[in-house]
Protein backbone atom coordinates (compact mmCIF):
# COMPACT_ATOMS: atom_id res chain seq x y z
CA UNK A 1 0.00 0.00 0.00
CA UNK A 2 1.31 3.44 -0.88
CA UNK A 3 -1.41 5.96 -0.07
CA UNK A 4 0.32 9.33 0.06
CA UNK A 5 -2.71 11.59 -0.28
CA UNK A 6 -5.70 11.28 2.05
CA UNK A 7 -8.86 13.30 1.47
CA UNK A 8 -12.52 13.22 2.40
CA UNK A 9 -15.74 14.03 0.57
CA UNK A 10 -18.62 15.48 2.56
CA UNK A 11 -22.23 15.89 1.41
CA UNK A 12 -22.65 19.11 3.38
CA UNK A 13 -26.18 18.22 4.47
CA UNK A 14 -28.21 20.42 6.78
CA UNK A 15 -31.62 20.51 8.44
CA UNK A 16 -34.39 22.20 6.49
CA UNK A 17 -34.80 24.88 9.16
CA UNK A 18 -31.10 25.52 9.86
CA UNK A 19 -28.95 25.70 6.72
CA UNK A 20 -26.52 28.08 8.40
CA UNK A 21 -25.64 25.53 11.09
CA UNK A 22 -25.11 22.79 8.53
CA UNK A 23 -22.92 24.89 6.25
CA UNK A 24 -20.93 26.13 9.24
CA UNK A 25 -20.44 22.52 10.37
CA UNK A 26 -19.08 21.67 6.91
CA UNK A 27 -16.55 24.50 7.13
CA UNK A 28 -15.52 23.35 10.61
CA UNK A 29 -15.06 19.86 9.19
CA UNK A 30 -12.63 21.32 6.65
CA UNK A 31 -10.72 22.94 9.51
CA UNK A 32 -10.62 19.64 11.37
CA UNK A 33 -9.39 17.77 8.28
CA UNK A 34 -6.55 20.24 7.89
CA UNK A 35 -5.61 19.92 11.56
CA UNK A 36 -5.57 16.12 11.26
CA UNK A 37 -3.18 16.30 8.32
CA UNK A 38 -5.56 15.40 5.50
CA UNK A 39 -4.31 16.55 2.12
CA UNK A 40 -7.74 17.22 0.61
CA UNK A 41 -11.30 18.20 1.54
CA UNK A 42 -14.01 17.82 -1.09
CA UNK A 43 -17.67 18.76 -1.11
CA UNK A 44 -20.48 17.34 -3.21
CA UNK A 45 -22.54 19.78 -5.25
CA UNK A 46 -26.22 18.81 -5.22
CA UNK A 47 -29.30 20.61 -6.51
CA UNK A 48 -32.81 20.81 -4.99
CA UNK A 49 -31.57 19.00 -1.88
CA UNK A 50 -30.62 20.02 1.66
CA UNK A 51 -27.00 20.16 0.59
CA UNK A 52 -24.38 22.38 -1.03
CA UNK A 53 -25.93 23.78 -4.20
CA UNK A 54 -22.98 26.07 -4.97
CA UNK A 55 -19.65 24.42 -4.28
CA UNK A 56 -17.72 27.47 -5.47
CA UNK A 57 -19.45 29.70 -2.92
CA UNK A 58 -18.81 27.31 -0.03
CA UNK A 59 -15.19 26.78 -1.02
CA UNK A 60 -14.64 30.53 -1.26
CA UNK A 61 -15.54 30.62 2.44
CA UNK A 62 -13.28 27.63 3.09
CA UNK A 63 -10.30 29.50 1.63
CA UNK A 64 -10.58 31.89 4.57
CA UNK A 65 -10.87 29.12 7.15
CA UNK A 66 -7.96 26.94 6.00
CA UNK A 67 -4.45 27.54 4.73
CA UNK A 68 -2.99 24.29 3.40
CA UNK A 69 -5.56 21.63 2.55
CA UNK A 70 -6.65 21.20 -1.08
CA UNK A 71 -10.29 22.20 -1.66
CA UNK A 72 -12.30 20.12 -4.11
CA UNK A 73 -15.69 19.93 -5.83
CA UNK A 74 -17.08 16.48 -6.67
CA UNK A 75 -18.75 16.88 -8.99
CA UNK A 76 -20.16 19.93 -10.74
CA UNK A 77 -22.75 18.80 -13.28
CA UNK A 78 -22.07 21.06 -16.24
CA UNK A 79 -25.62 20.75 -17.54
CA UNK A 80 -26.69 23.21 -14.84
CA UNK A 81 -23.86 25.66 -15.49
CA UNK A 82 -22.84 28.49 -17.78
CA UNK A 83 -19.23 27.66 -18.76
CA UNK A 84 -18.17 31.32 -18.80
CA UNK A 85 -19.71 32.39 -15.49
CA UNK A 86 -18.58 29.22 -13.74
CA UNK A 87 -15.05 29.84 -14.98
CA UNK A 88 -15.08 33.28 -13.32
CA UNK A 89 -16.31 31.82 -10.03
CA UNK A 90 -13.80 28.97 -9.99
CA UNK A 91 -10.91 31.24 -10.92
CA UNK A 92 -11.83 33.58 -8.07
CA UNK A 93 -11.87 30.72 -5.57
CA UNK A 94 -8.54 29.40 -6.83
CA UNK A 95 -6.88 32.79 -6.44
CA UNK A 96 -8.33 33.19 -2.93
CA UNK A 97 -7.02 29.73 -2.02
CA UNK A 98 -3.60 30.46 -3.52
CA UNK A 99 -3.84 27.57 -5.96
CA UNK A 100 -5.50 24.90 -3.80
CA UNK A 101 -8.68 24.34 -5.81
CA UNK A 102 -9.44 20.93 -7.39
CA UNK A 103 -12.45 20.91 -9.74
CA UNK A 104 -14.43 17.73 -10.38
CA UNK A 105 -16.79 17.83 -13.38
CA UNK A 106 -19.33 15.74 -15.23
CA UNK A 107 -21.20 16.07 -18.51
CA UNK A 108 -24.76 15.21 -19.50
CA UNK A 109 -28.22 16.77 -19.41
CA UNK A 110 -29.23 18.04 -15.96
CA UNK A 111 -31.37 15.39 -14.23
CA UNK A 112 -33.92 17.96 -13.05
CA UNK A 113 -33.95 19.90 -16.31
CA UNK A 114 -37.50 18.85 -17.29
CA UNK A 115 -38.77 19.86 -13.85
CA UNK A 116 -37.03 23.24 -13.87
CA UNK A 117 -37.88 24.15 -17.46
CA UNK A 118 -37.80 27.94 -17.87
CA UNK A 119 -36.33 28.38 -14.40
CA UNK A 120 -33.09 26.99 -15.83
CA UNK A 121 -33.26 27.19 -19.62
CA UNK A 122 -33.64 30.31 -21.76
CA UNK A 123 -34.87 28.31 -24.74
CA UNK A 124 -35.53 24.81 -26.02
CA UNK A 125 -33.46 22.40 -23.92
CA UNK A 126 -33.42 19.98 -26.85
CA UNK A 127 -31.19 22.43 -28.73
CA UNK A 128 -28.57 22.68 -25.94
CA UNK A 129 -25.34 20.70 -26.19
CA UNK A 130 -24.89 18.87 -22.87
CA UNK A 131 -22.06 16.66 -24.13
CA UNK A 132 -18.39 16.66 -23.12
CA UNK A 133 -18.05 19.76 -25.29
CA UNK A 134 -19.62 21.75 -22.46
CA UNK A 135 -16.85 20.62 -20.10
CA UNK A 136 -14.27 21.60 -22.73
CA UNK A 137 -15.82 25.06 -22.99
CA UNK A 138 -15.21 25.57 -19.29
CA UNK A 139 -11.58 24.49 -19.61
CA UNK A 140 -11.09 26.77 -22.61
CA UNK A 141 -12.34 29.73 -20.56
CA UNK A 142 -9.96 28.86 -17.73
CA UNK A 143 -6.86 28.72 -19.94
CA UNK A 144 -6.53 32.49 -19.89
CA UNK A 145 -6.63 32.95 -23.66
CA UNK A 146 -7.66 36.40 -24.83
CA UNK A 147 -11.02 36.87 -26.53
CA UNK A 148 -11.50 38.65 -29.83
CA UNK A 149 -8.94 39.96 -32.28
CA UNK A 150 -5.54 41.26 -31.23
CA UNK A 151 -6.77 44.82 -31.56
CA UNK A 152 -9.89 44.37 -29.39
CA UNK A 153 -9.71 45.93 -25.95
CA UNK A 154 -12.06 46.44 -23.01
CA UNK A 155 -12.24 50.04 -21.87
CA UNK A 156 -12.96 50.64 -18.18
CA UNK A 157 -12.13 53.14 -15.42
CA UNK A 158 -9.34 50.72 -14.46
CA UNK A 159 -7.71 51.13 -17.84
CA UNK A 160 -7.52 49.51 -21.27
CA UNK A 161 -6.93 45.77 -21.42
CA UNK A 162 -7.33 42.69 -23.54
CA UNK A 163 -10.43 40.66 -22.53
CA UNK A 164 -10.20 37.24 -20.89
CA UNK A 165 -11.68 35.50 -17.85
CA UNK A 166 -10.68 37.46 -14.78
CA UNK A 167 -9.04 36.77 -12.48
CA UNK A 168 -6.69 34.47 -14.37
CA UNK A 169 -5.90 31.44 -12.20
CA UNK A 170 -2.64 30.08 -13.54
CA UNK A 171 -2.41 26.29 -13.25
CA UNK A 172 -6.10 25.64 -12.58
CA UNK A 173 -6.57 23.92 -15.95
CA UNK A 174 -4.14 21.24 -14.72
CA UNK A 175 -6.31 20.63 -11.66
CA UNK A 176 -9.51 19.64 -13.45
CA UNK A 177 -11.00 16.21 -12.74
CA UNK A 178 -13.69 14.14 -14.38
CA UNK A 179 -16.09 11.92 -12.48
CA UNK A 180 -15.63 8.41 -13.88
CA UNK A 181 -17.92 5.43 -13.58
CA UNK A 182 -18.00 3.97 -17.08
CA UNK A 183 -15.51 2.84 -19.70
CA UNK A 184 -16.42 5.79 -21.93
CA UNK A 185 -15.94 8.39 -19.19
CA UNK A 186 -12.61 6.93 -18.05
CA UNK A 187 -11.26 6.78 -21.59
CA UNK A 188 -12.43 10.29 -22.40
CA UNK A 189 -10.91 11.72 -19.22
CA UNK A 190 -7.53 10.19 -19.99
CA UNK A 191 -7.56 11.20 -23.65
CA UNK A 192 -8.45 14.79 -22.79
CA UNK A 193 -6.06 15.11 -19.85
CA UNK A 194 -8.53 15.34 -16.97
CA UNK A 195 -7.61 13.61 -13.72
CA UNK A 196 -9.96 10.80 -12.72
CA UNK A 197 -12.37 10.56 -9.80
CA UNK A 198 -13.61 7.02 -9.16
CA UNK A 199 -15.71 5.89 -6.22
CA UNK A 200 -17.96 3.25 -4.78
CA UNK A 201 -20.25 2.90 -7.79
CA UNK A 202 -19.75 2.28 -11.48
CA UNK A 203 -21.44 0.68 -14.47
CA UNK A 204 -21.21 -3.06 -15.01
CA UNK A 205 -20.72 -2.91 -18.76
CA UNK A 206 -18.77 -6.13 -19.27
CA UNK A 207 -18.99 -7.80 -15.87
CA UNK A 208 -21.04 -8.13 -12.69
CA UNK A 209 -17.88 -7.78 -10.61
CA UNK A 210 -17.46 -4.27 -9.19
CA UNK A 211 -13.68 -4.44 -8.93
CA UNK A 212 -13.22 -5.93 -12.40
CA UNK A 213 -15.29 -3.10 -13.87
CA UNK A 214 -13.31 -0.45 -12.00
CA UNK A 215 -10.00 -2.05 -12.95
CA UNK A 216 -10.95 -1.88 -16.64
CA UNK A 217 -11.85 1.78 -16.33
CA UNK A 218 -8.55 2.55 -14.62
CA UNK A 219 -6.56 0.74 -17.29
CA UNK A 220 -8.36 2.62 -20.06
CA UNK A 221 -7.71 5.94 -18.35
CA UNK A 222 -3.97 5.36 -18.10
CA UNK A 223 -3.71 3.86 -21.58
CA UNK A 224 -5.25 6.99 -23.14
CA UNK A 225 -3.62 9.67 -20.96
CA UNK A 226 -2.40 12.43 -23.26
CA UNK A 227 -1.47 15.49 -21.19
CA UNK A 228 2.11 16.56 -20.40
CA UNK A 229 1.38 16.73 -16.66
CA UNK A 230 1.20 13.51 -14.63
CA UNK A 231 -2.18 11.77 -14.31
CA UNK A 232 -3.87 11.53 -10.92
CA UNK A 233 -6.55 9.13 -9.75
CA UNK A 234 -8.53 9.72 -6.56
CA UNK A 235 -10.26 6.59 -5.28
CA UNK A 236 -13.37 7.00 -3.17
CA UNK A 237 -14.45 4.44 -0.61
CA UNK A 238 -17.07 4.65 2.17
CA UNK A 239 -15.07 4.11 5.37
CA UNK A 240 -16.82 4.25 8.76
CA UNK A 241 -14.63 3.10 11.67
CA UNK A 242 -16.22 2.20 15.00
CA UNK A 243 -13.16 2.51 17.25
CA UNK A 244 -13.97 5.65 19.24
CA UNK A 245 -17.68 5.87 18.39
CA UNK A 246 -20.16 5.77 21.26
CA UNK A 247 -22.74 2.99 21.51
CA UNK A 248 -25.49 5.00 19.82
CA UNK A 249 -23.32 5.89 16.85
CA UNK A 250 -22.08 2.31 16.49
CA UNK A 251 -25.65 1.06 16.31
CA UNK A 252 -26.55 3.80 13.83
CA UNK A 253 -23.57 2.99 11.59
CA UNK A 254 -24.36 -0.72 11.47
CA UNK A 255 -28.06 -0.17 10.81
CA UNK A 256 -27.23 2.29 8.00
CA UNK A 257 -24.81 -0.17 6.37
CA UNK A 258 -27.30 -3.05 6.64
CA UNK A 259 -29.91 -1.10 4.69
CA UNK A 260 -27.42 -0.54 1.85
CA UNK A 261 -26.01 -4.06 1.70
CA UNK A 262 -28.63 -5.43 -0.70
CA UNK A 263 -27.59 -3.05 -3.49
CA UNK A 264 -24.09 -4.56 -3.55
CA UNK A 265 -25.34 -8.05 -4.41
CA UNK A 266 -26.23 -7.53 -8.08
CA UNK A 267 -26.29 -4.85 -10.80
CA UNK A 268 -28.99 -2.25 -10.17
CA UNK A 269 -31.34 -0.76 -12.78
CA UNK A 270 -31.14 -0.40 -16.54
CA UNK A 271 -27.65 1.11 -16.33
CA UNK A 272 -26.44 -1.96 -14.40
CA UNK A 273 -24.94 0.11 -11.61
CA UNK A 274 -22.51 -1.79 -9.40
CA UNK A 275 -21.92 -0.73 -5.79
CA UNK A 276 -18.96 -1.47 -3.54
CA UNK A 277 -19.67 -2.62 0.00
CA UNK A 278 -19.53 0.08 2.68
CA UNK A 279 -16.61 -0.49 5.05
CA UNK A 280 -18.14 -0.26 8.51
CA UNK A 281 -16.30 -1.90 11.40
CA UNK A 282 -13.26 -1.66 13.61
CA UNK A 283 -10.11 -0.25 12.12
CA UNK A 284 -8.64 -3.77 11.90
CA UNK A 285 -11.69 -5.00 9.99
CA UNK A 286 -11.60 -2.04 7.62
CA UNK A 287 -7.87 -2.47 7.02
CA UNK A 288 -8.41 -6.11 6.12
CA UNK A 289 -11.05 -5.08 3.55
CA UNK A 290 -8.83 -2.36 2.08
CA UNK A 291 -5.92 -4.79 1.77
CA UNK A 292 -8.17 -7.12 -0.21
CA UNK A 293 -9.42 -4.28 -2.44
CA UNK A 294 -7.55 -4.78 -5.76
CA UNK A 295 -7.87 -1.11 -6.73
CA UNK A 296 -6.23 0.40 -3.63
CA UNK A 297 -2.66 -0.72 -4.55
CA UNK A 298 -3.10 0.95 -7.96
CA UNK A 299 -3.64 4.46 -6.58
CA UNK A 300 -1.88 6.93 -4.32
CA UNK A 301 -4.92 9.03 -3.41
CA UNK A 302 -7.71 7.76 -1.16
CA UNK A 303 -10.88 9.78 -0.57
CA UNK A 304 -13.25 8.96 2.30
CA UNK A 305 -16.84 9.32 1.08
CA UNK A 306 -18.73 10.40 4.17
CA UNK A 307 -22.32 9.15 4.51
CA UNK A 308 -25.30 11.43 4.07
CA UNK A 309 -27.12 12.87 7.07
CA UNK A 310 -24.76 11.86 9.84
CA UNK A 311 -24.20 14.55 12.44
CA UNK A 312 -21.05 16.63 12.66
CA UNK A 313 -19.59 14.87 15.72
CA UNK A 314 -19.97 11.52 13.90
CA UNK A 315 -18.13 12.93 10.90
CA UNK A 316 -15.40 14.23 13.21
CA UNK A 317 -15.06 10.80 14.81
CA UNK A 318 -14.80 9.08 11.40
CA UNK A 319 -12.11 11.49 10.21
CA UNK A 320 -10.17 11.25 13.45
CA UNK A 321 -10.25 7.44 13.69
CA UNK A 322 -9.26 7.05 10.03
CA UNK A 323 -6.31 9.40 10.42
CA UNK A 324 -5.18 7.73 13.65
CA UNK A 325 -5.78 4.01 13.08
CA UNK A 326 -6.28 3.26 9.38
CA UNK A 327 -4.48 5.57 6.97
CA UNK A 328 -0.98 5.20 8.54
CA UNK A 329 -1.20 1.44 7.94
CA UNK A 330 -1.70 2.20 4.22
CA UNK A 331 1.51 4.21 4.01
CA UNK A 332 -0.02 7.63 4.66
CA UNK A 333 1.84 10.38 6.50
CA UNK A 334 -0.11 13.42 7.74
CA UNK A 335 0.63 16.69 5.98
CA UNK A 336 2.70 19.06 8.06
CA UNK A 337 1.35 22.46 9.01
CA UNK A 338 3.22 25.46 7.70
CA UNK A 339 3.91 27.43 4.53
CA UNK A 340 2.80 25.79 1.30
CA UNK A 341 1.75 27.76 -1.76
CA UNK A 342 4.04 30.72 -2.46
CA UNK A 343 5.37 30.46 1.08
CA UNK A 344 2.02 31.54 2.50
CA UNK A 345 -0.14 29.68 4.97
CA UNK A 346 -2.74 30.98 7.37
CA UNK A 347 -3.00 27.69 9.25
CA UNK A 348 -5.94 28.52 11.48
CA UNK A 349 -6.83 24.88 12.08
CA UNK A 350 -3.33 23.88 13.13
CA UNK A 351 -3.22 26.87 15.45
CA UNK A 352 -6.31 25.50 17.22
CA UNK A 353 -5.86 22.71 19.72
CA UNK A 354 -6.88 19.54 17.92
CA UNK A 355 -8.46 17.89 20.97
CA UNK A 356 -10.43 21.07 21.62
CA UNK A 357 -11.59 21.21 18.01
CA UNK A 358 -12.87 17.64 18.11
CA UNK A 359 -14.53 18.22 21.48
CA UNK A 360 -16.20 21.40 20.23
CA UNK A 361 -17.59 19.56 17.21
CA UNK A 362 -18.98 16.83 19.44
Amino acid sequence: MAISHLAFLTPGNYAEDSPLQGLEDTLRLFELGEALGYQGAWVRQRHLERAVSSAATLLAAATQRTGRIALGTAVIQMGYENPFRLAEDLATVDVLSRGRLQVGLSAGAPPYGPLLGGRLFDGDAQAIDFSHARVERLRSNLRGDYFGDDDFFVESPAGRQRPRVQPHAAGLVERLWYGGGSLKSAQWAGAQGYHLLIGNLNRGEQTDDFFAAQRSQLELFHAHWSAPHAPRVALGRVVVPLDSADAASRARYRAWAALREVRTMAPQGERRTLFARDLVGTSDEILESLRQDPIVPRVQELRLELPYDFNVHEYAQILSDTAQYIAPELGWVPAAAGPTVDGYCVDRAAATSLPSLITDMA
